[in-house]
């Protein structure tokens, strides 16, 4: 019996969750990650059930000298969530969720998504700042700074992260608060999965819903230029309340569109009023915007994203959007390879852009256009022309930007100090010296890696 194969079966004896070696039943499952274009074979795989399960597989990871990764209940599309012949930590089991209304407060598991939170807290007309896709892993988004519709109203989801536990590198359990390791609870905001592993977040809830104003309306293609014109324009000057992204995509009958969707977060006239100009503008072919249960808002996104499809992103932001830059993002959907590629435009303004930079260590508290080139498709055949295709179409729409990316989309060969310094800017330095004192070897390095000072 090997080395690992020993430990596993001591260790089996008080897992609460699964131990899966390559031939135990059930393996080949669950090491495939959302991201059909990532394939790889961890050496273990540790199902947790709880922080002492995250605890005791860390612990072995060490012993037995293998690369860990933590996966969380989410995308990932980098694929850092999965490493070939190491351990990977999953949380997937790990999706409890306590809503106390009178606190307004969630304790989170680290494995849930936001339609796991958005089942509890909905029920109390409760939410917080989850992603614009349901199907998001709640950790990976929050550490990682995490936008989404109410952004603009209640800042990023990472600024409503009130205590986190984390197993740290040597398997002890702390506990991250403004009070408990404040250093720690600084880093995590924004620094990702660098400091250990997230087994229970808590956030703070605000009253939303359960019914808000929110949808899309689309237009034909050949209108591209002129609908983002009017984007930026409707976008420049815009209240808390609501939440605007424009995406050039293709409808499932192959149609190609230009759609603009909106979530408002306030009363319901006041959402009506907002909205008007976008369903008045020109001659949509589709409308589908109005009244509609904030869960259902986040939730609007997520058959676009489908588990098992393949997936290759790039993104960076841009504090203006210019006539060229909206010539260059039209032009470069029209060579787009696959049908369920999209180019995106995510306005960024509001409470999540107020918070003075030095807060957190997410950075990116400007206002603009996140800009994302969404490369989708089904077969491996195709994968050379869709990287390819994103690729020349980031290219092309850099020089327009500035100096910020957005952490949670940078793909795996984004990495190293340039992505590191557009990432967290003048935070970077503060964030090593924290990893120093909390991973000092390293060993989460699975992930856009802050090395140790």
């Amino acid at each position: 019996m090997s080395d690992t194969a020993t430990a596993v079966a001591e260790l089996s004896k008080t897992f609460a969750g699964g131990l899966l070696l390559p031939d135990a039943p059930g393996y080949d499952d669950a090491r495939r990650v959302h991201n059909g274009l990532v394939d790889r074979r961890p050496a273990l795989i540790a199902r947790c059930r709880g922080t002492a399960d995250v605890a005791d597989a860390v612990r072995l990871g060490r012993t037995l000298g293998l690369e860990i990764a933590v996966r969380g209940g989410g995308h990932n599309v980098g694929g850092r969530a999965t490493v070939d012949g190491g351990l990977m930590i999953d949380l997937a089991d790990m999706r409890g969720v306590h809503v106390h209304a009178g606190t307004r407060r969630a304790v989170v598991q680290g494995g849930a998504t936001w339609k796991d939170v958005n089942r509890e807290s909905q029920l109390h007309a409760l939410a917080t700042t989850g992603g614009v896709v349901s199907s998001t892993g709640v950790a990976g988004l929050t550490l990682g700074g995490g936008f989404g519709w109410l952004m603009p109203k209640y800042g990023m989801a990472t600024d409503n992260l009130e205590a986190a536990t984390l197993v740290l590198a040597d398997g002890s359990v702390v506990r991250a608060t403004p009070d408990e390791h404040p250093d720690l609870y600084w880093a995590i905001r924004g620094g990702g999965g660098n400091f250990g592993v997230a087994t229970e977040l808590v956030f703070t809830l605000h009253p939303v819903g359960p019914t808000v104003t929110g949808g899309l309306v689309a237009w034909p293609v050949e209108r591209a230029p002129e609908v983002l014109r009017f984007y930026r324009d409707f976008t420049a000057d815009l209240p808390d309340e609501i939440f605007v992204a424009t995406a050039l995509l293709t409808a499932p009958d192959g149609t190609k569109l230009v759609g603009i969707a909106a979530g408002h977060c306030g009363p319901l006239d006041e959402g009506e009023g907002q909205v008007a100009p976008i369903k008045a503008f020109g001659s949509p072919v589709m409308d589908a915007m109005g009244p509609m249960p904030y869960s259902a808002l986040n939730a609007m996104l997520d058959d676009a994203f489908p588990k098992g499809a393949r997936y290759y992103w790039k993104s960076h932001f841009l504090e203006e959007l210019g006539d060229d830059a909206i010539d260059t993002v039209v032009d470069a959907f029209a060579s787009c390879p696959s049908p369920m590629g999209q180019m995106l435009i995510e306005g960024f303004h509001g409470a999540g852009a107020r918070v003075p930079v030095e807060s957190t260590a997410y950075a990116m508290r400007v206002q603009g256009y996140n800009t994302l080139v969404l490369a989708e498709w089904l077969e491996p055949s195709q994968d050379e022309a869709n990287i390819a295709w994103a690729r020349g179409a980031y290219a092309a729409i850099r020089p327009f930007g500035g100096a910020h990316r957005y952490m949670n989309y940078l793909d795996n060969d984004d990495a190293g100090q340039d992505a590191l310094v557009a990432s967290y800017g003048p935070n970077l330095a503060r964030l090593r010296e924290v990893k120093r004192k909390y991973d000092p070897d390293n060993l989460f390095h699975l992930n856009l890696n802050v090395p140790p000072a």
